[in-house]
């Protein structure tokens, strides 16, 4: 009895302590990473994939679902470069629960990476039954500088998520495997129900790895970690344990000698799901422009995948100079490829060597290579050498090997305990100073992509993103310098020479935009943006046919660009094809069911075509999205005019007026109607001919139509001496424009004033 009951407390001890230290990590890195609360969302994706991304923009809907579920199976969208329907759908959610709030979105990737490395923590003491080490690699994983890129960077949601789902695998693989038909149960045990089914465990595995794979298919390696795993800490490679490994390992089974082939069949459901995926993956890649394979020689990949290898054990172990974007450079130094080889060659040797007495060594080694080889470069995709971002689940094997082999080769003296907790601390502490520091590059654009100037040479996307940082913040000369800067570096940057073309087009500098815009699609054709902002340079010149030409072929390359079917709904508008122009404002309607500008235009098409209810529909739904656009409220003025409801086109002017208080035109029909509406009740003689006054003082009293309105307005007022003079000058300026239809109105409604009667609508 008391030997039970001591083993109860020490059971209960051990259990505070596992709360304990993983409410420790959770505050610690709370803590840490809770200044991206106050952080932006940087240019750099995260318009892309999130604020720009029309298909999510609405929040978490039918839609989202239905597109996030289908996109990557049909490569039309920029905002897919392969096929992640979780990671979009938890942003899907964080606009529906933050809207556009960057703060929200900050802290539900912290609260993610939160997560997961409390399951870290609990999946390694599950398997190795080692406390204090697994909370150290627990640490390690949370605080190291290297993964701020994957928690402070909110299009990297599918590092974390991915990262979650793949550790909870792991937590299930070793339920699995301390349920499984392999297990020897000891006399003195008593599994519950729920360890006799295995079956449940593997579904578990199964599914976790599936919705990894749908959060980023980098975690295509699973297969092999779990091999790696069967070596050590699982034993399932090795006779049965002895009583010390069993309760050293902490797994609650014995397993006899099974052949490796009968662990590879049993993964086998892990390998195929990985290969599809691979597979899938590496065809969307290459259909949406991932050609940069195709432009890089074998040589120079497998040199740079060498280098990178060697660079990311650097920054282990010292984390300086990590930067958002590392140059490929074609060619490296011999000596540094040589190095690299070395370096990796030599390791290998050694943890191969250690295997018997050190069997993590191995495991955690090759958990680094293999995690690192779907993104090392091989099959290069983009135009970074390396990211600090793809280390996020490979270094958990560096972390393992540093930590178990400094565990094991410390002697056994009197304070070991003492001296390795200090240890410990220290380096955690060390991490923590570190990551607060990195984590402050990433507070907006500019202070990113400055640093990452900073910390990298000849290196063409921080100048052009900084570039864009300038020209959001208006900055235009300088926004100038920073392309000019990447084209010095790279002549042939197409992304340099667009946005240099959207400075100039935003300057007004047309004939300069559209050389730029050109020299970009001499680069790459089937840029779908410089095409579009081509077509708007010319709709801005009146070049229509041209600029048609250009919206059809950004089409053509994208079709779900509402903002090109729309521009080419104006140009067929301004063309007299009405018709046309419709059926494109609806496309884009279709693809952005919110966009304010598109209803506006569809609205001004059917105003013109006499359509009013429909007209006042789409001008309603306009201002519902964009309440202040002053000339939606102007049109809608003037349908409901069309239809005789005078009260609520004078609403509507006066609205738009609280908007552009400066606008002539709408001070001018609203006067109109204060002066001449047949409603009694809705006439104001002297605020019409304020009104009037205001406009023809902006026009320089040179338009016949608003001294015809002020005439009008002076007649209300009773001020009709004025009104007549008023008249005659509206008259002479008809009479000069050959306006006769005008004229002939003009003189009716001077009859009527100088008759002493004011002029009113019918």
């Amino acid at each position: 009895m008391t030997g039970d009951m001591s083993s109860a407390s020490a059971s209960r001890q051990l259990w505070r302590w596992k709360i304990s230290i993983g409410l420790m990590l959770a505050l610690v890195t709370t803590a840490v990473y809770l200044p991206v609360r106050h952080y932006e969302f940087i240019n750099y994706d995260d318009d892309v994939y999130v604020t720009l991304n029309p298909h999510i923009r609405n929040g978490l809907s039918w839609e989202a679902v239905d597109w996030t579920f289908g996109a990557g199976l049909i490569y039309s969208s920029p905002n897919v470069d392969y096929w992640r329907p979780l990671s979009y759908l938890s942003h899907a959610l964080d606009i529906e629960m933050f809207g556009f709030d960057p703060a929200g979105h900050h802290l539900m990737s912290l609260a993610i990476h939160v997560a997961a490395t409390i399951s870290l923590f609990w999946v390694f003491n599950l398997m190795t039954g080692a406390l204090w080490r697994s909370a150290f690699v627990a640490g390690l994983f949370a605080l190291h500088p290297v993964h701020v890129e994957s928690v402070a960077w909110i299009a990297e949601r599918k590092d974390v998520l991915s990262g979650l789902f793949f550790i909870l695998t792991l937590g299930a693989y070793t339920r699995y495997v301390a349920s499984g038909r392999w297990q020897v149960t000891r006399a003195d045990s008593n599994p519950s129900p729920v360890t006799r089914h295995p079956s449940l465990f593997y579904g578990l595995v199964l599914l976790f790895f599936t919705l990894g794979l749908m959060s980023k298919p980098v975690v295509v390696t699973l297969p092999f970690v779990l091999l790696l795993l069967d070596y050590w800490p699982l034993h399932r490679l090795a006779g049965p344990l002895s009583a010390d490994e069993y309760y050293r390992a902490n797994i609650h089974s014995q397993f006899p000698f099974k052949p490796v082939l009968r662990l590879v069949v049993e993964k086998l459901p892990f390998f195929l799901l990985a290969m599809g995926s691979s597979i899938f993956t590496f065809h969307s890649q290459q259909a949406v422009g991932a050609a940069s394979l195709l432009h890089v020689s074998l040589p120079a990949r497998i040199g740079n995948a060498l280098a990178s290898y060697a660079a990311y054990i650097l920054n282990l172990f010292w984390p300086v100079d990590l930067a958002v974007f590392y140059p490929y450079h074609m060619t490296l130094p011999v000596w540094q490829v040589a190095g690299a080889l070395v370096l990796l060659a030599g390791i290998t040797i050694l943890v191969l060597v250690a295997a018997r007495r050190c069997p993590w060594l191995p495991v955690g080694w090759f958990w680094y290579l293999g995690m690192l080889l779907p993104v090392i470069g091989i099959l290069q995709v983009g135009a970074q050498a390396r990211a600090d971002r793809y280390t996020y689940l490979s270094f958990i094997g560096l972390f393992l090997m540093v930590t178990w082999t400094v565990g094991e080769l410390c002697p056994p003296w009197r304070h070991r305990k003492l001296v390795l907790g200090a240890l410990m601390a220290i380096v955690l502490a060390i991490l923590t100073a570190c990551t607060s520091i990195q984590i402050a590059y990433w507070r907006n654009s500019e202070s990113l992509w400055t640093h990452a100037l900073a910390c990298t040479s000849d290196n063409v996307a921080p100048h052009n993103h900084l570039g864009l940082a300038f020209l959001q913040q208006g900055r235009m000369d300088e926004a100038i310098a920073e392309f000019q800067k990447a084209l010095v570096i790279q002549p042939d940057y197409a992304d340099a020479y667009y946005n240099l073309g959207t400075v100039f087009l935003q300057q007004g500098r047309l004939d300069e935009a559209i050389t730029q815009f050109q020299k970009s699609l001499e680069i790459r054709p089937n840029y779908a943006e410089a095409h579009y902002h081509l077509g708007i340079t010319f709709l801005q010149q009146g070049r229509m046919d041209e600029a048609i030409a250009q919206f059809q072929k950004t089409l053509e390359i994208q079709p779900d660009h509402a903002k090109a079917h729309n521009n080419l709904g104006l140009a067929f508008f301004q063309q007299q094809r009405a018709n046309e122009a419709i059926a494109e404002f609806q496309k884009s309607l279709e693809i952005r069911p919110d966009y304010a500008e598109a209803h506006y235009n569809l609205g001004t098409v059917l105003l013109q075509q006499r359509r009013m209810d429909e007209a006042i529909a789409e001008f309603q739904k306009s201002l519902a999205i964009k309440p202040d656009n002053a000339s939606a409220h102007k049109n809608l003025g003037i349908a409901f005019l069309q239809q005789g409801r005078m009260d609520e086109a004078i609403a509507q002017f006066q609205k738009s007026l609280e908007i552009r208080p400066d606008n002539a035109e709408i001070q001018n029909n609203l006067a109109w109607l204060l002066a001449t509406c047949p409603q009694a009740s809705l006439r104001n003689g002297n605020q019409a001919v304020e009104l009037a006054q205001r406009a023809n003082q902006i026009t320089g009293a040179n338009n016949p139509n608003f001294l015809c309105t002020l005439a009008a307005a002076y007649a209300e007022a009773g001020r009709f001496a004025e009104a007549v003079e008023s008249a005659q000058r509206a008259l002479q300026l008809a009479g000069a424009q050959s306006n006769t239809a005008l004229a002939n109105d003009i003189r009716s409604e001077m009859n009527l004033y100088q008759a002493g009667v004011p002029f009113h609508s019918h």
